[in-house]
Parts: C-alpha cells; sequence; structure tokens
C-alpha cells in the first residue's frame, strides 16, 4: 500500500513538473515573440558580441549585475579620488556585464569624455579620455546594441558638441587630433564611389580578385595573408610599394587595390561604411569626414535607420545642427599634407556643398510650422549670413541666387544690389564708420586674402581683396572733403599689412608666402614696385562652380 502510495505520488509529481515546464516553455516562447515582435530589451544572449561577453552572460546569469554593481561602486570610488587609470577598464567590464544596458555605457561614455577629460591639465590626456568615450559607444555598446538610438544620439554628440564646439578649452587641439587620426585613411579629395564599390570583406576580395593580376601581384609580393596586407598599409597609408612593382606600376590597378584597404580601414577602426557615406554625401552634399560634423551626421543617420520605428527627435535634431555647423566651418585646408616630418597645417572653411540641404531644412520647418513667427526669422539670418560668406569666398554667382531668394522674401527691404549689401554687412553703416574702424577692416579683409594665398584658394584671395578695396573706395568717397580723414595710398596700407601679417608667421609660412608671391629677400617696402599692382594669387581661376 505505501508502495502504491509513493509511486502515485512520484507519478503526479513528475506529470506536474512536466507541465509547469510545458508552461513556463510556452510563456518563453511567448515572450520571446513579444521581445522580438516590439524590438523590447532582455538580458538574455547579445547579437554581436564577442565569444567572452556571449559566455559571461550565460555563466554569471543574474550574478552579472551584483558584480557590475561592485565595479560601479569601484569606480566612483576612484572618480572621487581622482584616480582614473583603472576608469577605461572598468567602463569596458561594465558595459560587457550588461551589455544591453544601454544607459550604463551611456553614462560611462559621456563621464569619460566631459566630466574626467576636463580634470586634465595637458590636452593630450584630455583627447585620451574624449576618445575612450567614442570607443566605448562606437566598439562596444553600438556594437550590443545596434537598434538603441540613444546610443547613436550619445556618440554623435561627443562628436559634434564636445569636439566640434567651442566650449573646451582644448576644442582645437581635439578637431586637430580627429583630423589627423581621419587623415590617414580620409584623403584630400577621396574617390568614395571607388572606395563604396569596393569589397566590403576579405571573402568578397578573394571571391572577386581570384586569378587576376592584382590576386598574382599578392602572392609575388607575399601578401597573400590580407591581413597582413592590411597592416602594411596602414603604415604608411599607401598601397606597399613591392605590390605596386608587381601590379608594374598600373595606376588602375593600384588605386582599386586602394580603395579597398581604405574601405577596411573605415570599417574596422571608426566603424564607418563607405556605402553609407557615400549615400549621405549625396542626400546632403559633399561632407569632409575628417571633421566631427561629418561623423555626427553620419551616427544620427545611422540611429534614425537602426532604430525599428526609423524615428528619433535627438538624432533629426543633430542632423540639423551638424548641417548648419558644416556650412560655418565643415570643410579643411591643409597645409603640409604631404610632408610626414612635420604636422599638417589646419584651417576650416565654410562647406558650401551642403548649403542648399541646410536651407531646405529651414524651408521644410517653416512649412511644417507656420504659425511659430521664430522660424522665418531665423531663416533670414541664415540667409544672409550664407549670402556674405559666399561673398566673401568668391562665389559670387551663388550670393547672387541666395540674394535674389532674401529680396524676394523681403520685397519691403530695399537691400539695393548685392555688392551694397555685402558692404553694409561688413561695415554697418559707412557714413558712420570711424577712420579707425575702416582700417581695422580693410586690414583684416587683407590678412584673410594673404592667408588663403598660404593656402591655395585663389577665389577667397581675389574675394576678400575685392571687399578691401571696396571698403576703401568707399570711405574715400564719403570723406573726400575732409583731409585729415582721408586714407593713406591702398598701396601703402597693402605692404604694411602684408609687413605685419610676414611678421606674425612662422618661417615656414613666410617661405610659401614670398614664393607663391614671387617677393625676394631684398625687396622692402622702399624699393618694391607698387604693391597695389602685386598679384595676390599664383594664377587666377576661375569661379568656382557651384554645386
Amino acid at each position: 500500500m505505501n508502495k502504491f502510495k509513493n509511486f502515485t505520488f512520484w507519478a503526479i509529481t513528475a506529470v506536474l513538473s512536466v507541465l509547469v515546464l510545458i508552461l513556463i516553455s510556452t510563456t518563453e516562447s511567448r515572450m520571446d515573440k513579444v521581445i522580438k515582435d516590439n524590438h523590447l530589451r532582455y538580458t538574455g544572449s547579445v547579437q554581436g558580441a564577442n565569444s567572452l561577453v556571449s559566455f559571461t552572460t550565460v555563466a554569471l546569469g543574474s550574478f552579472r549585475g551584483i558584480l557590475a554593481d561592485l565595479l560601479w561602486l569601484r569606480a566612483n570610488s576612484l572618480q572621487e579620488k581622482g584616480d582614473y587609470y583603472e576608469m577605461v577598464q572598468l567602463a569596458r567590464w561594465i558595459t560587457d556585464l550588461q551589455p544591453e544596458f544601454s544607459g550604463a555605457a551611456a553614462y560611462l561614455a559621456w563621464n569619460m569624455a566631459y566630466n574626467i577629460s576636463v580634470t586634465c591639465s595637458f590636452y593630450d590626456d584630455r583627447w585620451r579620455w574624449v576618445n575612450e568615450g567614442l570607443k566605448l559607444l562606437r566598439d562596444r555598446a553600438i556594437i550590443y546594441n545596434p537598434e538603441d538610438p540613444i546610443l547613436y544620439k550619445e556618440l554623435g554628440w561627443i562628436f559634434q558638441h564636445k569636439i566640434g564646439n567651442v566650449l573646451d578649452d582644448a576644442q582645437q587641439y581635439y578637431k586637430n587630433q580627429l583630423a589627423y587620426d581621419m587623415m590617414l585613411v580620409v584623403t584630400d579629395d577621396p574617390d568614395w564611389e571607388g572606395i563604396a564599390a569596393a569589397p566590403a570583406t576579405a571573402d568578397e576580395f578573394i571571391e572577386k580578385y581570384a586569378n587576376t593580376p592584382i590576386a598574382k601581384a599578392l602572392a609575388k609580393a607575399n601578401f597573400t595573408d590580407l591581413d597582413l596586407l592590411n597592416v602594411e598599409f596602414r603604415k604608411n597609408s599607401e598601397v606597399p610599394k613591392s605590390i605596386q612593382t608587381a601590379l608594374k606600376n598600373d595606376e588602375k590597378l593600384i588605386h582599386e587595390l586602394d580603395c579597398y584597404l581604405r574601405g577596411q580601414y573605415l570599417r574596422d577602426k571608426y566603424k564607418l561604411d563607405p556605402v553609407k557615406i557615400l549615400a549621405i554625401n549625396k542626400e546632403y552634399g559633399e561632407f569632409d569626414w575628417r571633421l566631427p560634423e561629418a561623423q555626427a551626421v553620419y551616427w544620427a543617420k545611422m540611429g534614425l535607420e537602426k532604430t525599428p520605428e526609423h524615428r528619433s527627435l535627438d538624432c533629426e535634431r543633430m542632423i540639423t545642427q551638424a548641417l548648419f555647423e558644416a556650412f560655418k566651418s565643415g570643410k579643411m585646408l591643409v597645409l603640409n599634407s604631404n610632408n610626414k616630418e612635420l604636422k599638417p597645417l589646419i584651417h576650416l572653411i565654410p562647406n558650401f556643398d551642403v548649403l542648399d540641404s541646410v536651407r531646405k531644412i529651414f524651408d521644410d520647418t517653416i512649412a511644417a510650422n507656420p504659425k511659430v513667427p521664430s522660424f522665418p526669422s531665423a531663416r533670414e539670418n541664415f540667409m544672409k549670413d550664407a549670402i556674405m560668406l559666399l561673398y566673401n569666398y568668391g562665389r559670387f554667382s551663388k550670393a547672387e541666387e541666395y540674394f535674389k531668394m532674401l529680396q524676394k522674401d523681403r520685397p519691403e527691404m530695399n537691400y539695393g544690389t548685392l555688392e551694397t549689401f555685402a558692404l553694409k554687412q561688413t561695415m554697418g553703416e559707412l557714413k558712420d564708420a570711424s577712420y579707425k574702424k575702416t582700417m581695422d577692416l580693410i586690414d583684416s579683409r587683407l590678412n584673410q586674402s594673404f592667408f588663403y594665398i598660404v593656402f591655395g584658394d585663389d577665389d577667397a584671395v581675389i574675394a576678400n581683396e575685392k571687399v578691401a578695396k571696396a571698403i576703401y573706395a568707399k570711405h574715400q568717397k564719403d570723406h573726400y572733403d575732409v583731409p585729415r580723414l582721408l586714407l593713406p595710398p591702398y598701396s601703402k596700407i597693402k605692404k604694411e599689412a602684408l609687413d605685419k601679417f610676414m611678421a606674425s608667421c612662422s618661417p615656414e609660412i613666410q617661405d610659401i608666402l614670398k614664393s607663391r608671391l614671387n617677393i625676394s629677400e631684398s625687396e622692402t617696402a622702399d624699393d618694391a614696385e607698387s604693391i597695389e599692382n602685386l598679384d595676390l594669387t599664383v594664377k587666377k581661376t576661375p569661379e568656382k562652380k557651384d554645386k
């Protein structure tokens, strides 16, 4: 009897256990479906994680949270003491232990890029912390959470605000370091079509180039291992000489291989997809991808693309703001880019390729919000800024186009001609300009023209001197009857401005300027021929064609 009772008990227990397991399995399947359908987050397996992270999430189970809490306590304690040596590793461990807790990664990256960086006295130390914040989001958190727009927004924000803005004393150093880094893979005139069309993986490369001259050249130069080829390319950012020789210096084949290697470099180190870059360039205009605004737009676009709803107000705002900043200073002029012994000299100028995209955003915003009075006013200010920048950089036809738009928007305003408008914007009411203010404005324009001689931007040179001469002529006309207010001869003003500019430059810049102006060492203000007739450009180029 007792045996029968025991058997019955265990049989019922077994049946109930099976039923419970079936119910649990059914419930879990339904929950998994809800998670998948609604793109919810959970602490199960992590897509895109390396083997160590995948093992940790399974092996430690719920204990991961306890261990992560201990690491958080350790990190906070170190930060309070000002001891940051372990912070990078702790941030990585916390992110790996809680790979789908995107809020933790966002905070840790922000903390390194903003809080810890500013405690450092040296700019190179600050940049290291900013860079670590970038890498935590870009190289880890986004890999674990590819559909979370918060991470894309935070990553883009570091590029746009921390590096691109001027709030940090080290902001220029950040911009330069990012540019130097990106210049290893992005040239002055990159072939984005070619890079995007190149194979995206080693397997695709092998499949495409099997039994071709490129494959034979790689074998002949002992580069059958593509990883070794990538390492060698990244030493000097060029196809190894031995491969170029094996390809018989065929420029087309060398360029094709170069495009593949640059694409791999972008994907591996910066997580930038050349195909996406090409699409963004086509949508908004050609970006300079060595600058932070371009990468801010890239990650904001990825946030919109990856999030299931394809909507994120933060990402949309970032695109708008980054485009506007890219228009104002989103193109880089580089000096010494081919000199391996000197750091390149970098100067930022407006990127007119994205100008129409910025205007379209203003137009779309006004159309969507017709009752908001501040938007038309903001657009008018933008149009005035755009006209002045276009005019000052020699884009006269585009400046005229935007000037006509402004006149159409504000017909009640008597703006006169483009030339008149440009001068008024430069000097305000010309009749009220003092002698000193006029001289300062002329000097400023001449200095700009000398500066762009160094960088070889002839159109900007011509445009700035054109404004300087117009200011001079207007002042002389307005004060012709008051001798004491008349300015010295324009040639003298120009020569003195050139002398002062030369004195403020490094010897290297002085040599470049003298060479391009054909000024000999013996020439001085006294014996040089009339400076007014001095050609400020190496050559007269036609006006740039606006895209």
